[in-house]
């Protein structure tokens, strides 16, 4: 990711979403040639130039301070994972532990396993899917089954033909983990193995191209998810995702079901698995 012209762009995008009126600007009696604040409210707003603003949207080499950053992210009402993604972005951001060289921890990969009956997996910051129980297989797909390659949650959701109607709520679920893509990127710049999982799904999805194009940002930590299984029909499920202090860069991702219909649809696929894996 070039994080010089992603700035420019991430603030021109922040800016044009928002109206006077979201943060408590009169309405302008001239009328608006494109969306949004004009950068002279935003400069006001955030008590710098208007030059200055111009500069960083044209993303001529500014390295905005941490208190202009501050400014900026209120003035533009930005999320704190908004917020933390402008910090990345300007370099600004306390530096990460170094990323490891990959693979699941011996201990991790039997907690996965302990989880049991619970559908868990372990993803690092790429999303690459490092361990997985059999519940989580059975849940969405025998990740071990696929090339190492294939094995990314992202890449899976929005290529892998098994999945295209897997979500109930598609648009939600890609939109949300390409907004996670996105921070992920934004903290991990030089990552060339990320900015190729970036480029392979712009030049194969037409969906993911529009929908990174909105330059959206949210790490999600827990939520919920409406399925449609192939075998156990709709079910919604709940997540938590959890990160390892000795491994801060993976994360622990664990499923239950959101209510005694889905329960009732996990206990027969995850029965199903332990028949198969005991037989």
């Amino acid at each position: 990711m070039d994080t010089t012209r992603e700035l420019a762009a991430f603030l021109r995008a922040r800016r044009e979403r928002l109206a006077p009126a979201d943060v408590g600007l009169p309405a302008s009696e001239r009328p608006r040639r494109t969306p949004g604040l004009r950068r002279e409210e935003v400069a006001e707003l955030a008590g710098v130039s208007v030059d200055y603003v111009v500069r960083l949207e044209q993303g001529r080499g500014l390295r905005p301070s941490p208190s202009v950053l501050d400014a900026l992210a209120r003035a533009l009402r930005l999320s704190d994972d908004e917020r933390g993604y402008l910090f990345d972005l300007a370099g600004q951001r306390p530096a990460n532990r170094p990323v490891g060289a990959g693979g699941a921890a011996s201990s991790l990969a039997r907690l996965v396993d302990d989880l049991s009956p619970l559908p868990a997996m372990l993803l690092d910051h790429r999303f690459d899917i490092l361990a997985w129980n059999r519940e989580m297989a059975a849940l969405m797909l025998d990740f071990g089954e696929l090339p190492a390659e294939q094995r990314n949650s992202i890449w899976l959701c929005i290529v892998h033909p098994a999945m295209r109607d897997f979500y109930r709520d598609r648009e939600q679920v890609i939109r949300e983990g390409i907004a996670d893509l996105r921070a992920s990127c934004a903290a991990h710049p030089d990552d060339s193995a990320l900015a190729d999982l970036v480029a392979a799904l712009t030049s194969g999805s037409e969906e993911f191209v529009r929908l990174w194009a909105q330059r959206d940002v949210r790490v999600n930590g827990r939520g919920h998810k409406r399925l449609q299984h192939p075998k156990a029909g709709p079910l919604t499920v709940e997540f938590e995702v959890l990160a390892p202090l000795q491994d801060p860069h993976q994360r622990l991702v664990v499923y239950r079901a959101a209510d005694p219909a889905s329960q009732a649809a996990l206990d027969t696929l995850t029965g199903d698995a332990h028949t198969l894996q005991t037989a």
